[in-house]
């Protein structure tokens, strides 16, 4: 009876790892989903409301190229400014996660930074054509190297959680609710994203202005 038990419980284990690696895939996927929505409606908006974004602003028009070309930002206090950002947002999504209403915030959160996206590339691409497009590239390089694969994996984490804390149970998830391992590997996740993304802030302060100062010789 002892053996029996036990075979049940260590297939029930291998049968939560399986749907939990099925569970990372998918919800990386949903938030790629996510993300496209929000750059979708973003290049939609800039193109209905073109006289909006185009002809009556200044974003990104000659005078904002211009002061781009003549700041030379400071690594030290650019990294300061991005880091004080970066990790506020993040804290907070993490924070958020362990509450009911964190997961629609980060489908929110995950849907604006698209919808941004999409209006700053369609602005870029309308105004200078591929030479918008690659200097849209080079302000998002190298960073997104470190920052894009952080914030999927803030995803992710804060699903995975936040399923675990409030979602019906199983007798397994019921048993990682109340387990020390499953809070010690929340944790260490979430500790080793915090760090990627600090490092993401040191390649944007740092390596980031060199590369945009570089594209913008061409504008």
């Amino acid at each position: 009876m002892p053996c029996t038990y036990r075979t049940y419980i260590e297939g029930d284990r291998k049968e939560g790892i399986s749907v939990r690696q099925q569970s990372w895939s998918k919800n990386s996927y949903y938030m790629v989903y996510l993300f496209m929505i929000g750059l979708f409606i973003g290049i939609l908006v800039v193109n209905v409301g073109h006289d909006t974004w185009i002809a009556d602003s200044d974003l990104l028009g000659t005078e904002m190229m211009l002061r781009l070309k003549n700041s030379i930002p400071e690594g030290e206090g650019l990294f300061a400014y991005v880091l004080k950002h970066r990790m506020f947002t993040f804290c907070m999504l993490a924070l958020l996660s362990t509450t009911m209403v964190g997961v629609p915030v980060i489908c929110i959160y995950i849907c604006y930074m698209g919808l941004s996206a999409g209006c700053l590339l369609s602005v870029a691409v309308i105004r200078y054509g591929i030479r918008g497009l690659m200097f849209v590239a080079a302000g998002l390089l190298p960073q997104a190297f470190c920052l894009v694969p952080a914030y999927i994996g803030l995803f992710v984490w804060a699903v995975s959680l936040n399923r675990t804390l409030y979602a019906p149970k199983s007798y397994l998830d019921g048993y990682e609710r109340y387990s020390r391992q499953f809070y010690l590997r929340k944790a260490t996740q979430i500790v080793v994203a915090a760090v990627v993304v600090i490092m993401g802030c040191l390649l944007e302060s740092y390596v980031n202005p060199k590369i945009l100062h570089f594209i913008l010789k061409i504008f």
